[in-house]
């Protein structure tokens, strides 16, 4: 993809997405701005998803995710920057596009009255490629029955019903918005294994959005964290523990200062201790003066950990409640902005 810059007779060089580009990337956005009644929800997107990969998308609530998502599944037409799945901007043919994309969201309800052997009628009937075979298998996995109807399942069971509408037809691009939210532990383990079974076949394409954090570190091959309508970073998720450190320091003398290390971020305090995320890949930096700052600990650093540091708020650090620290960190250390505003 080329990024739009200006040549040297000062005309606009108009960015494009060729045919090589189209083969490479099963989604491409280039610049995608979208707000709402004044307020920001995307600013300058731009973002790359190789075919075959598992892609995390991963935010506070409210981050832009799902607008992202909305673009897309042609709900929304890009007003400002480009968007290609698959080849195609997907609002010129949404209806020819998306027999190659399986969606799933947490707010897409199916209509309860309906049997699942309906719900597979229905499909079947939509979707040209649909297997009625790979249906059967998924409705063995997921322990949905034929005669049951919709209404009668519990929500993890009409979660595994959408799942089974989304990629019963082996679709090239599968988009889970949300999908485990608020499920038991075995639903989201369904789920999370049908993503696996769905990529790994023929090299599909997987985009997983999800604020569970464990549930993207477990299945993704890339993640790219959004804040506040924003592509703060994105990253292969083997390289993340190998670029990024979190270090541990004690305070020598009373400071309320944070450890002078260049390249640091995502500090967290408890009593006279320290911890800090480190970017390994700009420079190690040098270390605080000595007899200050006694370093306790160093290792790699958890998604948990990068995430709640790189968006900086006590809404991420909530998420770490449940994760060991060396330090005991608490969120009193954090500073910044409120988090998105409602996609």
């Amino acid at each position: 993809m080329s990024i739009s810059s200006q040549d040297s007779s000062d005309h606009l060089v108009v960015s494009s997405i060729d045919a090589d580009d189209a083969e490479r990337w099963a989604v491409q956005v280039e610049s995608l701005s979208r707000s709402f009644r004044g307020q920001p929800a995307l600013s300058d997107v731009t973002l790359q998803v190789p075919r075959g990969a598992v892609f995390g998308l991963v935010g506070l609530n409210g981050a832009g995710k799902t607008t992202l998502i909305r673009h897309l599944v042609g709900a929304l037409r890009a007003l400002q920057g480009r968007v290609r799945v698959l080849g195609q901007d997907p609002t010129l043919s949404p209806e020819r596009l998306l027999r190659r994309v399986g969606y799933m969201a947490e707010d897409e309800a199916l209509p309860t009255w309906m049997l699942i052997e309906d719900l597979l009628c229905w499909c079947r009937s939509v979707y040209p490629d649909w297997s009625d075979d790979y249906a059967a298998e998924l409705c063995d996995l997921f322990e949905l029955s034929p005669r049951s109807r919709l209404r009668s399942l519990s929500r993890g069971g009409r979660a595994r019903a959408s799942l089974l509408a989304a990629i019963g037809h082996r679709p090239a691009l599968l988009i889970l918005d949300e999908p485990s939210s608020g499920l038991d532990p075995l639903a989201r383990a369904d789920i999370l294994e049908a993503i696996i079974r769905t990529t790994a076949d023929e090299g599909r394409t997987v985009i997983f959005s999800s604020h569970l954090l464990d549930e993207i570190d477990r299945v993704c091959d890339q993640i790219a964290l959004i804040h506040q309508g924003r592509v703060l970073e994105t990253i292969d998720a083997d390289s993340l523990p190998q670029r990024y450190e979190e270090r541990c320091y004690r305070a020598n003398l009373p400071t309320p200062e944070v450890p002078p290390i260049e390249h640091a971020f995502g500090a967290r305090r408890n009593g006279a201790e320290w911890s800090v995320v480190v970017d390994r890949q700009r420079g190690a930096g040098a270390e605080p003066d000595s007899e200050r700052w006694t370093m306790m600990s160093r290792q790699p650093v958890t998604l948990q950990r990068w995430f709640a540091g790189r968006v900086q708020t006590p809404r991420a650090d909530s998420l770490l409640a449940s994760t060991p620290s060396p330090v005991g960190a608490s969120s009193d250390a954090f500073s910044g902005g409120q988090g998105g505003i409602d996609e």
